[in-house]
């Protein structure tokens, strides 16, 4: 016989004992007929059911004290999986009461059934099964057919309406046990308790009823007093309305009275208006001269200053090219230091550094002489600008007088505009008009004035500016004066490393002559050196006297070896000295074939 798998047995077991607990719960809800509490048994075991199929081959966790194996990790899966279900995990961490894993994935199983979307959720865990492959086992429920199975059971609870507390229920230590017995139950028990199902659910009907009769009873008397109180204020009204009827009857008398009253102002204040008429017009002609004239003078300053602009970025742009000169000439000032001290023995490195000096030398005097050519001409347009200021003063002391005039047409108009205003102070609306439209007039004659002060204003700050300008062009020249002052101090140093480059260079011709004479001398030396060459030189025990005073050697007296004709001498007699480029000191030589002498210990010393 062939032997099953457990693992799928225990999958089909789990698979029927969802499907009967899901139907058991979807029919005795619907035959319940209301919203099933957290205390309804059939809800209960569903819960259990569910924990136990997703229990089913779940891997065994490592933790620091114990081994872990808990559901809640697959399900804080589904954050990431379905953004949906955000609020759910974030209101299951954040419940008091919960302390294990296992109390936050039943949590989170009662709320994912309130929401009516928990096929949703774990359909999203099934389809990934990369993800599920790290918490279950590969012949888990959840990883083979019957997941799916179960998932779409699930989609039919969506009838039901559950409302479940779960803050004050005590998830943690709850006993995840099956019930078989409600499944296996006779008929007829079954019969009389779907018989007390139905007394119960038309018992609620009744009370439905009876509360819903208690509502319509308080409304209906509300409504008695609203139309009670509404009566009495449409009493109120009608008299109210009587008494505004004749307050009506009495105004249109009044109405009458001052209409012929304003027809015999009108024909008074209308001669009078045409004669202000003539006059504000001659008013508005000489104003618009008077303004054209302004606005030619304004374009004049303003083609001004954008001149003195220009010429103001010019001198900037020279100040910056000549202060970048200056950077240059210290630069190259330094690197003409370290090369005089690194190569003061180097002959051909000087004459070429001295050849690059007197170039730039020779630049630096070009561009002194560009920069007080520059130096004259902003001198001539600082002359050019206190010109321009003298004549823009004369223009705003023009402008001083008109604006005196104006105001003094503006105050002999602001007296007739208050006798007029007295002697039609009680006239009628229609003058009030008219006065209104004059004071408008007026009113734009007085912004037209401000407009006028204004640009006045705007004129000074523009001849605030360009004596500022003015001042900072002769602080650059001053700065300018400053940089030449630099510039001849730096021509002193110039000179100065000049005269030193040329002592150098005359101490290095009277070194070369010197070298020159003892390389004459070490010829002659060689020449001598090879006429004795067949020499053999002297042994250094035979010699116990000098070759030429004959006198026994000492401390005092130390020989000196001949290294060419192999006589010794002490060193008083050996007293010619010749300097050689190897030694810095003089050295002695022979008499006889002048090569270099060796000094030798003598005999009695050891």
């Amino acid at each position: 016989l062939a032997v099953k798998d457990p693992t799928a047995v225990e999958r089909a077991n789990l698979l029927n004992m969802a499907k009967l607990s899901i139907k058991g719960l979807i029919e005795s809800a619907l035959s319940f007929g209301r919203t099933l509490d957290s205390d309804y048994p059939p809800l209960q075991q569903f819960f259990v059911v569910m924990e136990h199929c997703l229990k089913h081959g779940l891997k065994v966790r490592k933790s620091f004290l114990s081994y872990n194996k808990t559901i809640w990790g697959p399900l804080e899966l589904v954050e990431k999986l379905y953004p949906e279900a955000e609020e759910i995990a974030a209101s299951v961490r954040d419940l008091p009461g919960l302390k294990t894993p296992l109390g936050r994935a039943r949590a989170w199983l009662r709320l994912a059934l309130m929401q009516k979307k928990m096929a949703d959720y774990l359909r999203c865990l099934i389809i990934q099964r990369d993800l599920l492959s790290e918490f279950y086992e590969y012949h888990a429920l959840m990883m083979e057919e019957e997941g799916a199975v179960i998932v779409g059971l699930l989609v039919g609870l969506n009838v039901i309406d559950a409302n479940l507390c779960v803050k004050g229920e005590d998830l943690d230590s709850q006993v995840g046990v099956i019930d078989f017995s409600m499944y296996l139950k006779s008929d007829d028990e079954i019969g009389g308790k779907e018989r007390n199902m139905q007394i119960a659910a038309i018992l609620d009907q009744k009370n439905y009823v009876e509360e819903l009769n208690r509502q319509l009873n308080s409304t209906v008397s509300s409504l008695h007093a609203r139309v009670d109180s509404l009566e009495k204020s449409n009493t109120k009204l009608i008299e109210e309305l009587a008494i505004a009827k004749n307050n009506i009857i009495k105004l249109q008398e009044e109405n009458h009275q001052l209409r012929s009253e304003n027809t015999l102002i009108l024909m008074k204040t209308q001669h009078h208006l045409e004669a202000t008429k003539v006059d504000v017009e001659a008013e508005l002609q000489t104003y618009k001269h008077s303004r054209q004239g302004l606005d030619e003078m304004y374009n004049e300053a303003r083609r001004q200053l954008r001149e003195e602009s220009q010429l103001r970025q010019d001198m900037e742009n020279e100040l910056v090219v000549q202060v970048s000169m200056k950077h240059e000439i210290e630069l190259a000032m330094k690197l003409l230091e370290k090369d005089i001290h690194e190569k003061q023995d180097a002959l051909i490195g000087l004459r070429q550094q001295l050849d690059e000096v007197k170039a730039i030398n020779m630049e630096m005097y070009q561009k002194l002489q560009v920069s007080e050519d520059a130096m004259k001409e902003k001198n001539e347009i600082i002359g050019r600008l206190e010109d321009k200021t003298s004549q823009i003063n004369a223009t705003m002391k023009q402008l001083e007088q008109r604006l005196q005039q104006a105001e003094k047409a503006q105050v002999e108009a602001e007296a007739e505009d208050e006798k007029l205003k007295q002697e039609y102070v009680n006239k009628s609306e229609s003058l009030q008009k008219e006065f209104s439209q004059k004071e408008k007039q007026l009113l734009q004659l007085e912004t037209d004035l401000k407009i006028e002060k204004e640009w006045r204003q705007t004129l000074e700050d523009d001849l605030q500016k360009e004596k500022e300008t003015v001042a900072q062009l002769r602080a650059e020249t001053q700065e300018i004066n400053n940089l030449k002052k630099e510039f001849l101090k730096l021509q002193e140093k110039n000179k100065k490393l000049k005269r030193i480059c040329q002592d150098q260079e005359a101490a290095l011709q009277e070194l070369a002559s010197k070298l020159s004479e003892s390389k004459l001398k070490i010829e002659d030396i060689k020449e001598a050196n090879k006429a004795l060459q067949g020499q053999v030189w002297l042994k250094d025990k035979e010699a116990t006297h000098c070759k030429l005073c004959e006198k026994e050697f000492s401390l005092s007296k130390r020989k000196h070896h001949c290294r060419n004709c192999g006589e010794i001498f002490c060193n008083a007699c050996s007293d010619n000295e010749l300097p050689l480029p190897s030694s810095p000191k003089p050295v002695r030589v022979c008499d006889s074939c002048h090569a270099m002498l060796i000094q030798r210990c003598s005999s009695n010393v050891p």
